[in-house]
């Protein structure tokens, strides 16, 4: 096998690895990492928690004296820097790896270039690039957080087949099938926080908890402008279980502050006179707090917000085979919209998957090249 060739199958196989960290290292990025001589692979590592080992010393520790003169094949450049673990290029320099292949350069400012820099330095062998363009697909929310100061926004909803999330009295359970919230909650149990709008947390009166529990508890919060949230509502009620913020508006009275901080929320008091403006400051701190992963669940004018505002970077789908009618059904996606259906927002490559008797379509959002 040509080099280049053994160079990609061993990259392959390091973003393999890297996926397994998801949901449990983030605000860190997914990292993999392959140690190989030739064709044969010595040793194989991931960052597996936050503030554990990274991917290169997993591997290490595993390959020990055989990784002097090998080649180490990892999906982000290594760290340079004393953060919660020791830098990584230390370790490989140390361990005698005599060539290191990177799939993408990590903007994180402490690093950004100075870990290739380091490494060649000490005469290390560095080639960058090596599946660049899948490393940088796998790392889009972790490249959005960095760049934008802003988390990575997925918009989830389940839908009949006449495009209605509840029927006009509001009724909507269930839509979608049971192995449909199976991934639905696959998909909570990854997430850093999850958000709703004020009408759908009173009518529904939902957990937003995973079932079962996954790698994260996300932050449940409640985009309620006034801070009307019924006192005897689940996520006010269960806060010992999964954390609770309630994103208010400047003009939401004391007393309603008051009272749902005395419940165990946290009240964040957004800044902005419209609603467009408070949502991108309550993205905004996120973003400040490191929260890589937000999904939003709706109701309608919520997800409107979202789509309006251009925020919105993955969809989540599931179509049922079902018929519900109405003028006044609910649907999906409010807000004021476009003008034009060439304004519309367009998947990238979509994936469409039937689960039971649903249609799931999922797929990150095209992002138009000025």
């Amino acid at each position: 096998m040509e080099k280049a060739d053994l160079d990609i199958w061993h990259m392959s196989r390091a973003l393999e690895l890297a996926a397994a960290g998801e949901g449990a290292v983030e605000p860190n990025p997914m990292v993999g990492c392959v140690i190989a001589r030739g064709a044969e692979t010595i040793a194989e590592g991931w960052h597996r928690h936050f503030g554990g080992p990274h991917a290169e010393v997993d591997a290490l520790e595993m390959a020990g004296s055989r990784a002097r003169g090998a080649t180490l094949y990892v999906t982000l450049e290594p760290c340079c820097h004393q953060g919660k673990t020791p830098p990584c290029t230390k370790a490989i320099i140390d361990a005698g790896i005599g060539r290191v292949v990177v799939a993408m350069q990590d903007p994180f400012p402490q690093v950004d270039g100075d870990g290739i820099a380091r490494l060649r330095q000490a005469g290390v062998e560095v080639e960058l690039g090596v599946l660049q363009a899948e490393a940088r697909w796998s790392y889009a929310p972790y490249l959005k957080l960095n760049e934008t100061g802003r988390p990575w926004v997925i918009a989830k909803w389940a839908m009949t087949l006449d495009g209605k999330i509840a029927t006009a009295g509001g009724d909507s359970r269930w839509i979608s099938d049971p192995d449909s919230r199976k991934i639905v909650h696959a998909l909570r149990g990854r997430m850093d926080a999850i958000i709703i709008g004020r009408q759908t947390a009173a009518h529904d009166d939902p957990m937003l908890t995973a079932r079962p529990p996954g790698p994260r508890v996300a932050l449940r919060i409640v985009v309620d402008t006034l801070g009307s949230l019924p006192s005897e509502n689940r996520l006010l009620t269960t806060t010992g279980e999964a954390p609770l913020l309630v994103a208010v508006g400047e003009e939401a009275p004391a007393e309603q502050r008051e009272r749902l901080a005395a419940a165990g929320g946290e009240v964040l008091v957004c800044a902005g006179e419209t609603h467009a403006a408070r949502l991108d400051w309550l993205l905004k701190e996120l973003g400040r707090r490191r929260l890589t992963n937000v999904l939003v669940e709706g109701g309608g004018g919520l997800l409107g917000s979202f789509l309006d505002t251009r925020s919105i970077d993955e969809v989540h789908t599931f179509i049922a085979p079902k018929l519900a009618g109405g003028a006044e059904a609910v649907t999906p996606i409010a807000g004021i919209g476009v003008d034009e259906m060439s304004a519309a927002l367009e998947l990238d490559s979509p994936e469409i998957e039937q689960v039971g008797s649903d249609v799931y379509l999922y797929g990150r959002v095209k992002r138009k090249v000025e």
